[in-house]
């Protein structure tokens, strides 16, 4: 039996684990559990699971479910902040971290991890922009074991398996296109939150979400799959693919593409990732190759999408270039969410941080977290007011 520790619990991608777990009870015990503020949640989560420990990250939520604990008599120990997520992301009992927090607020407990001698489920695209080459060296040093959640590195990870990495070609990550897909910039002035949050295919959490939307997600992805398999940025190419049901693909020097399909279902990366290196029954719909019909291809519009270009320039830049894009984009996408600002200053601040924030080439992680600090106090100071 796997024991598994969760970071983020109560997000889509971790609410999506619970269900894979819950399908396959034999296979995994739930030791650790984490939410932001939503005690409810994790007050169900930890009656369905029973779990030993609990971390909330506001400190009120962490008092209330502190004092439901109590009066219940549960035999839990419930925890509060980073401490309590780097808890449970190195418990001695935990198999399995399965980092699903949201933002660059998952680097610090997925480095814990790594140093612990855990298996990473990782569905934290921050963790690897921003400090990718930290990362990649812990990873190194403690002989560590990363399993990508993503459906679209999942699915690269899959069609890796059993060839060299000198025969690879090129990475081929595949896009919904978001809601705007076919949209010049003109068309989007108007764009509301609720537009944005209206993804033709996947079910996701806002941030994510309006990630998609821009295109930024595959940006992010981009930069991730470079660090994940050691790939240069001219052989990782992004594909419109709008059916969402290729999640990727590898070709290799003598012209074979080998891709991974499956249903739409983010519960299929999941299951793979918990279960590796097995397979087990699935939990998700199969294909029913009869009814999909055409699949289709295009080539996404990085004019329009200036996001996916600007993460392209950003990676190959490199150093905490990477970090100060991701860290504009975490802020101006709760200002948008927040409606402080439009759907395109979005995109127009991504430029401006590139721009003012000078990169440094080596790092350190209180480097990262200091351009965490610095980019989003500039971006709320100047946007947010």
């Amino acid at each position: 039996m796997k024991k598994i520790s969760i970071l983020g619990a109560t997000g889509s991608i971790g609410t999506q684990t619970l269900d894979v777990i819950r399908k396959d009870k034999e296979s995994f015990k739930l030791i650790g559990v984490s939410a932001n503020s939503n005690v409810k949640k994790l007050i169900d989560i930890i009656d369905e699971f029973k779990p030993g420990y609990a971390v909330l990250n506001e400190k009120l939520a962490y008092i209330e479910l502190k004092e439901y604990c109590k009066n219940k008599n549960l035999n839990i120990q419930v925890l509060c902040g980073i401490e309590g997520l780097n808890i449970i992301a190195s418990l001695e009992e935990v198999d399995m971290v399965v980092t699903s927090v949201v933002g660059i607020a998952g680097l610090i407990p997925t480095l814990n991890a790594i140093r612990a001698g855990k298996s990473i489920a990782l569905a934290n695209k921050e963790t690897m922009v921003s400090g990718g080459d930290i990362v990649k060296e812990e990873v190194k040093k403690y002989n560590a074991n990363i399993i990508p959640v993503d459906s679209e590195h999942g699915a690269i990870f899959q069609c890796l398996r059993g060839n060299k990495k000198q025969d690879v070609n090129k990475l081929l990550i595949t896009a919904s296109g978001g809601p705007f897909r076919g949209k010049k910039r003109n068309e989007l002035v108007d764009v509301n939150v609720e537009d944005a949050l209206n993804h033709p295919k996947w079910k996701m959490g806002n941030k994510l979400t309006v990630d998609s939307s821009t295109l930024m997600n595959k940006g992010l992805e981009v930069i991730e799959a470079h660090f994940l398999f050691d790939i240069p940025y001219e052989k990782i190419q992004v594909v419109v693919h709008p059916e969402s049901i290729v999640h990727s693909m590898v070709e290799y020097k003598d012209g074979s593409v080998i891709a991974q399909l499956g249903s739409t279902d983010m519960r299929l990366p999941i299951q793979y990732a918990l279960n590796y290196p097995k397979r087990n029954e699935g939990v998700v719909d199969k294909l029913d190759f009869y009814k999909l019909g055409s699949l289709n291809f295009e080539k996404p519009d990085m004019d329009t999408f200036i996001p996916l270009k600007l993460a392209y320039e950003a990676g190959k830049c490199g150093g905490t270039m990477p970090a100060i894009l991701n860290c504009a984009n975490e802020a101006a996408v709760s200002l948008f969410l927040n409606k402080k600002i439009k759907f395109l200053d979005i995109m127009d601040i991504l430029k401006d941080c590139m721009n003012k924030f000078e990169k440094k080439d080596k790092y350190t992680l209180d480097d990262i977290l200091e351009v965490n600090k610095k980019v989003k106090g500039y971006v709320n100071y100047k946007y947010g007011n």
